[in-house]
């Protein structure tokens, strides 16, 4: 997103009036908008990359995180309900030391 708004930047600066009158801006915002083009098919030629091979193979770690979120994430549903199935109980000595724990 921000490449494709540099490259919008990039071409209306060379729409802009005072291209026409001052050659140099002209030359100059020509430049600019030329590697806004460039660096804007360059990232999509990475995002494509990375989304075809996949960020795991890239970064390792972040699968790795990414899967220990998930097993935490389950561990915590899981944990959550048995406090709920307590707190929906009697509350006697057993079920309150359960829920402590």
């Amino acid at each position: 997103a921000m490449s494709k708004s540099a490259v919008k930047i990039s071409s209306d600066l060379l729409s802009n009036p005072l291209c026409e009158q001052e050659p140099s801006f002209l030359e100059m915002v020509t430049a600019f908008d030329t590697a806004m083009k460039r660096m804007d098919s360059f990232n999509q030629e990475k995002v494509s990359v990375g989304h075809a091979r996949g960020f795991s193979s890239v970064f390792p770690s972040l699968n790795m995180a990414v899967k220990r979120r998930e097993q935490t994430l389950q561990d915590y549903k899981r944990l959550q309900s048995k406090v709920e199935k307590y707190e929906e109980k009697e509350r006697t000595g057993p079920v309150l030391a359960k829920l402590h724990q």
